[in-house]
């Protein structure tokens, strides 16, 4: 996928995980993880295809890892901001306005890092826009599955 592609779905993939935060949702200890996997799949594919047309470098790598660590770091944050209750004996969850800025907020910094070291690295950013968003979905999950964990025990 080019460039402008990779923009165009991970938008689209943004605005649908979006909705999916606003939604009042029960938290269950079984539920499998696939729309992470799925993202991390997909993330992986679009950055081996970019590491296929462009070297990967050690600015390159370094460039990657600076991008997904600020990814976690959202996600860790957002997994505070999500409101977790108790209605009918069963946990609920939905991400809060404050949820919804942070993510706009940390894919406005990978895309405005990607404008800023597009010299070093090329179209990194828009390659490994899916990465990023399964790598910030999966610390927010992680964060919300432990103040739920804690929540049922308490």
């Amino acid at each position: 996928m080019n460039s402008s592609a990779n923009i165009v779905v991970g938008l689209v993939v943004l605005a649908w995980l979006l909705w999916r935060q606003t939604q009042k949702r029960p938290v269950r200890e079984d539920r499998k993880p696939t729309v992470l996997l799925i993202l991390l799949v997909l993330g992986v594919v679009a950055l081996s295809a970019y590491f296929k047309t462009a070297p990967a470098t050690g600015l390159a790598i370094a460039l990657l890892v600076g991008s997904l660590v600020p990814a976690a770091g959202f996600g860790v944050v957002r997994g505070y901001t999500v409101r977790l209750w108790r209605q009918d004996g069963q946990l609920f969850r939905q991400g809060t306005w404050l949820t919804i800025l942070l993510w706009l907020v940390a894919i406005g910094s990978h895309l405005g890092l990607d404008a800023l070291i597009d010299g070093g690295a090329k179209g990194l950013g828009s390659a490994s826009i899916l990465l990023y968003l399964a790598v910030s979905l999966g610390a927010q999950r992680l964060v919300v599955q432990s103040r739920a964990n804690h929540a049922v025990r308490v």
